[in-house]
């Protein structure tokens, strides 16, 4: 994050993940309001900053001590705004704090390299794309809101909202100002069950942890929002495929032993504590039927699939 001296009147956010620029450029104009008088917030674009034009927003005020000037689509200025940014940047103000946005990449280097020069506070704000990030990210949201979460549930509603960042810090401000004490994946089901973006995924979860109702309501939301029954079918069989994997591995199996990532492994560790061996072999038939109903070989692919459902469940609460 930030890696230079506190003091900086220049501030350089630089990376694609949207919200965590924003977020970055309100904590520069947060940190301007703490330092005294209430400055005054200038935004312009890079885009087509002409001669003068930055020097002129960076003018101070008569009705603020302080100015705060945010200039953002560093990465799109062209030749004569660049110009203009260097100019500055080779003697900043020391009233003016300036917060510079820059989406990342080559273009728009020698800005970012003379901020750097000039002393300015980076905050990276690179795109999150791992799940394992995403997780983090899930989790910092929820300490920042003072509420505990189980790791279940952290889970649970990665799956049900997907991995877009805004989205995902919504729903945790949403639980965590709706539900009293610790957040568990129950409560996570009971808000975004219904959600559109529901996957196959999601129906083979609640199907293999013996969840038959959880995974109707998914399966009807996957279906109706568009999701290919061969997409479910599929997903079903290679839940099941991973449970049978894991269990045969045993305890000590690492995840890459397994061709899994960490994460995975450990959501099929617990999916696999419910199932015998008699019942897993059950479920997989019970998949294969239901992947040969849905390609051609049955009238109805979605009850074909609602039954698969229910008996693997089933199966796994039989087990």
């Amino acid at each position: 994050m930030a890696r230079q001296p506190t003091g900086s009147s220049i501030t350089l956010v630089q990376g694609p993940e949207e919200l965590l620029a924003e977020r970055a450029v309100a904590d520069a104009v947060k940190r301007a309001r703490e330092s005294g008088a209430a400055p005054d917030v200038v935004e312009v674009s890079a885009v087509g900053l002409g001669p003068g034009e930055l020097a002129e927003a960076a003018s101070p005020s008569l009705f603020a001590d302080r100015l705060v000037v945010i200039v953002r689509d560093v990465a799109d200025a062209g030749e004569a705004a660049a110009k203009e940014l260097l100019a500055y940047l080779a003697a900043p103000s020391e009233d003016v704090a300036l917060v510079l946005v820059h989406k990342g990449g080559v273009r728009g280097k020698k800005v970012v390299d003379a901020a750097k020069k000039a002393g300015a506070q980076v905050v990276e704000c690179a795109e999150v794309k791992r799940r394992g990030d995403k997780i983090a990210f899930l989790r910092k949201e929820f300490r920042s809101h003072r509420k505990r979460v189980g790791e279940e549930a952290v889970e649970t509603l990665l799956e049900a909202v997907g991995g877009d960042l805004r989205s995902l810090a919504a729903a945790a401000a949403q639980l965590a100002s709706d539900i009293e004490g610790e957040i568990d994946a129950d409560a996570v089901r009971r808000y975004h069950a219904g959600r559109a973006e529901v996957t196959g995924f999601a129906v083979a979860d609640a199907a293999v942890e013996g969840r038959s109702a959880d995974a109707l309501v998914a399966l009807r939301w996957a279906l109706q929002t568009g999701t290919d029954p061969v997409l479910v079918t599929s997903a079903l069989a290679g839940a099941l495929r991973t449970i049978g994997k894991v269990a045969a591995a045993g305890r000590n199996a690492r995840a890459g032993d397994l061709g899994l990532p960490p994460w995975k492994l450990d959501v099929a560790r617990r999916q696999a504590r419910g199932w015998s061996a008699d019942a897993l072999a059950a479920a997989i038939r019970v998949a294969a039927r239901t992947d040969e109903m849905v390609k051609g070989g049955g009238a109805d692919p979605a009850y074909a699939l609602e039954r698969a459902v229910v008996e693997i469940a089933a199966a796994r609460a039989a087990a």
